[in-house]
């Protein structure tokens, strides 16, 4: 591969004979480690990406000689503003963050919720000090939880720990586990659910198992205890798509007690939402190699709905 880059702006790449017939939005964030394969897809939508002098989708194969220009906008300044909101910290240095989300509150601004998220709460606690790969709106954002859910989701104070960080999702050496307690009893002990995840074929707001079309999602589970109509799970993440436990513990028949989308009749039943929580994280110290491993107690009104399910 040749680059060449002009004031920081503009890569022109040139598609070498063993790079051939990779999609084009995955050889690019191959090729560029600062830039996230998410943020590679909005230049290509952008019509920012041009390949043989014209503009492209990121579906396409890469072939021999192929001349991909890259144009990489200024950073937008950041409009977000900082707010002075209480973070429950469990671990932080000069590389990363790790937090103990609380309910109800958003990871990153989105339409309808621009304001009070862990981002704006970020920004007022480290300052200038967040990785910027993905872009204004969530900067140090690795990966995400639910409104809902609780629980432990770590962040990247500098673009090399972000990358870091991104890789070991990627290859799933970052280890996460979760507590839910979910509808009806499981009787297994254990148990995969092996299901591709995609966009809701119908209401596209939702997820869904979709045979075929889907990207690859494992959860593995295992029964804690079980209930009064219930049962309390942990799950192990091997991937990591969007709502994946819920999704996956709803096609089992057995959905997140209290998940509002997903969930059957215990979606009224709880005050604040759904009864997952984020309670283990293992990774690698972007820095010194060295494995972490945190974990976060239950908040209180998990506490509480167990015990009163408990025969």
């Amino acid at each position: 591969m040749r680059v060449s880059m002009s004031e920081g702006r503009q890569l022109e790449i040139i598609v070498e004979e063993n790079e051939t017939g990779l999609r084009l939005d995955a050889y690019l964030a191959g090729k560029i480690p600062d830039l996230s394969r998410s943020y590679i897809q909005r230049l290509i939508n952008d019509n920012l990406v041009l390949v043989n002098g014209e503009s492209t989708k990121g579906k396409i194969k890469t072939s021999t000689g192929m001349k991909i220009v890259v144009n990489v906008p200024e950073p937008e300044p950041l409009s977000l503003d900082p707010e002075n909101i209480p973070l429950d910290i469990v671990y932080e240095d000069s590389d990363i963050l790790v937090i103990n989300k609380p309910r109800d509150m958003v990871v990153h601004p989105a339409p309808g919720n621009r304001d009070n998220t862990l981002v704006n709460a970020l920004l007022y606690h480290c300052r200038d000090s967040l990785s910027n790969i993905n872009g204004v709106i969530r900067p140090g954002i690795v990966h995400r939880i639910d409104k809902d859910t609780t629980g432990l989701i770590a962040v990247a104070k500098n673009n090399n720990a972000h990358q870091s960080l991104a890789m070991q999702l990627k290859d799933h050496s970052m280890e996460r586990i979760y507590d839910a307690i979910v509808e009806g009893i499981i009787h297994e002990d254990r148990g995969t659910i092996d299901a591709p995840i995609g966009r809701h074929p119908v209401d596209r707001k939702k997820m869904a198992v979709t045979p075929g079309k889907g990207k690859n999602a494992v959860t593995h589970f295992e029964v804690l205890e079980r209930l009064k109509g219930a049962t309390y799970v942990r799950l192990r993440l091997k991937t990591g798509r969007t709502h994946q436990i819920r999704v996956h513990m709803s096609y089992i028949r057995h959905p997140v007690y209290g998940d509002p989308v997903y969930g059957g009749s215990s979606r009224n039943k709880t005050t604040g939402g759904q009864m997952l929580h984020a309670r283990y994280l293992r990774l690698k110290h972007p820095s010194t190699g060295e494995f972490m491993e945190f974990e976060a107690k239950l908040p209180e009104d998990f506490i509480q709905l167990l015990n009163s399910l408990r025969v």
